[in-house]
């Protein structure tokens, strides 16, 4: 009699198809020390909400907001034209459902920035 307990193998063989992949922090995904640097200047010019000054309300802005997305381009991402200024709960709940919508504005104001 063997004094070795007997070996098994695992009932599903785990694969890299299995795992989970994390997303990677901000700084990699380009909003590092520089990206804090342009967002507070572009806050300092648009400080105030373009979608709540499009139904008469005067809220600052805290969030800089990629009008089209970027999907890592970073062209794209470092173009000024394609910033917004926008508050939290505007940023959070409608641009987000507009482009998971796929809805796409087409309407701008004087300065170039999307009317909502």
């Amino acid at each position: 009699m063997s004094s070795r307990l007997p070996t098994h193998k695992p009932l599903v063989a785990l694969t890299k198809r299995h795992e989970v992949a994390p997303r990677s922090n901000s700084t990699r995904r380009g909003y590092g020390y520089r990206w804090q640097q342009e967002r507070k200047a572009h806050l300092r010019l648009y400080p105030l909400c373009v979608m709540c000054q499009a139904i008469g309300r005067v809220t600052e802005a805290t969030v800089v907001d990629h009008i089209i997305p970027h999907r890592g381009d970073p062209a794209l991402f470092w173009n000024t034209d394609n910033w917004q200024s926008l508050c939290a709960p505007h940023h959070d709940s409608d641009k987000q459902m507009a482009e998971k919508s796929g809805r796409v504005r087409k309407e701008f104001d004087a300065e170039g920035r999307v009317i909502w």
